[in-house]
């Protein structure tokens, strides 16, 4: 079995590597590091086919370490107890440097397991994921290691790539048009590895089609019946014919995904109607409906709050109208729901008030409530409601919070009103 195009054209230096040129460029910080000699434990992490496995093996071979690789999909505990074993034997006397990708999928006693060796320098760790290691990797592991984030690739330094690719690969005199190479750029979605595969499969299909063709004297293809082209090309409409309309990457249960609900919520948080729309139109074309009706209930609660108080009915509304139609009309009130939050007013008081909240509770403040407030006598309490405007001065906060101030009235229309109302109640005077 053959090879992957982009595994037979995997870069073998830095030089060769496109982009990340902050990492791996002739000043990049981790091409100074494996230059320098003093290889620590590294966590690499960023979208597909953004070079994290390549540069892996650059930094592998420039150790002078047994290389040991394993594959957290595929790889169990016992695996990992192997590559431990061999730290006390003739192939880890210069030390082990184990290169484990996908780490994300390793359990936390998993991960554990490598810990003691990573300490005592028995073990280098290389590790790669698509996710946030924050959030997959076991935070001691994390704390020994170096964090290096890889950025999707730009559509010039994947035509780099694409032209170096297509170079090695041309062995039968294939054509390949200008526009169809930018195409392919395009197409990578920010993915070396994607946009490779586009090549090799566009590749095959010319060079196929030639040769049907010339069996053919009406110049049709004989399996397909599709049109045969007029020489060896790669033209843009064959790498067209190849690639689905919806792009990008939606793996629900990964990074990339989390993104794209991310700059959901911060263009909507920065007011931008127009980034709204097309984030909530991005992750509908990848047929994610409930991740998309989820946040943007939370945006209202989060990032609207107190400012326009019914912006959450109104998104609640929207989102049940769009669970009920389902898609593709689900985006109409999807879209309605993230219009209206982008140009809504926007507030966090709430979102900070209980934060301010939380964080006392968890230092073990207010243990213990006012005597007045618990049931069932409630001996000294004051009714409210016996007293003018439904209001009396009373002590509602534990003995040891008496003065803490966890919500402050955001700078809007609506939380300024009640301001004002609640200073001339209650006799405060004002800033």
């Amino acid at each position: 079995m053959s090879r992957p195009l982009a595994d037979t054209v995997r870069p073998n230096s830095f030089d060769d590597m496109v982009g990340q040129e902050k990492l791996v460029g002739k000043n990049g910080i981790l091409r100074r590091m494996v230059e320098s000699g003093r290889i620590t434990n590294m966590i690499f992490f960023g979208p597909p086919g953004t070079g994290k496995t390549t540069a892996a093996n650059i930094v592998a071979e420039a150790s002078g370490m047994t290389l040991r690789r394993l594959n957290a999909t595929t790889a169990g505990l016992d695996d990992v107890r192997r590559v431990i074993d061999e730290t006390s034997t003739l192939l880890g006397s210069g030390g082990i440097l184990l290169y484990l990708d996908e780490i994300q999928y390793f359990n936390k006693k998993q991960q554990q397991s490598q810990l003691e060796y990573i300490e005592d320098g028995r073990i280098t760790l290389i590790a790669s994921t698509t996710e946030n290691p924050y959030f997959s990797v076991y935070n001691a592991i994390i704390s020994r290691s170096a964090v290096f984030e890889f950025t999707a690739v730009s559509p010039s330094d994947i035509k780099r790539a694409l032209i170096r690719a297509f170079e090695r690969l041309n062995t039968d005199g294939v054509t390949l048009e200008e526009d169809a190479l930018e195409l392919m750029s395009q197409l990578g979605a920010g993915d070396v590895r994607r946009a490779l595969g586009i090549l090799e499969s566009a590749y095959s299909l010319a060079a196929y089609t030639v040769s049907s063709a010339e069996a053919n004297s009406d110049n049709t293809d004989l399996d397909s019946g599709t049109p045969a082209s007029n020489g060896k090309k790669i033209t843009r409409e064959l790498v067209d014919s190849l690639t689905p309309k919806v792009l990008g990457s939606f793996d629900r249960a990964g990074d990339v995904h989390y993104d794209l609900l991310s700059c959901l919520q911060k263009s909507i948080r920065g007011s931008d109607p127009d980034a709204a729309v097309f984030y909530t139109a991005k992750l509908l074309e990848g047929g994610d409906l409930l991740s998309v009706c989820r946040r943007l209930q939370v945006i209202a609660y989060e990032d609207v709050g107190l400012a326009y108080p019914l912006a959450g009915v109104v998104v609640r509304a929207c989102v049940e109208s769009a669970r009920e139609l389902g898609l593709p009309e689900a985006r109409l009130p999807l879209a309605e729901a993230a219009v209206l939050l982008a140009t809504a007013p926007k507030s966090n008081s709430a979102h900070d008030a209980i934060n301010a909240a939380a964080a006392d509770i968890a230092a073990g403040k207010g243990q213990t409530v006012p005597t007045h407030l618990r049931s069932p006598k409630f001996v000294g309490y004051k009714y409210p409601h016996d007293f003018p405007n439904h209001w009396v001065k009373q002590q509602y906060l534990p003995d040891d919070l008496v003065g803490a101030h966890y919500y402050e009235y955001g700078p809007n229309k609506t939380e300024q009103a009640s301001k004002q109302y609640w200073e001339k109640i209650k006799e405060e005077p004002k800033p």
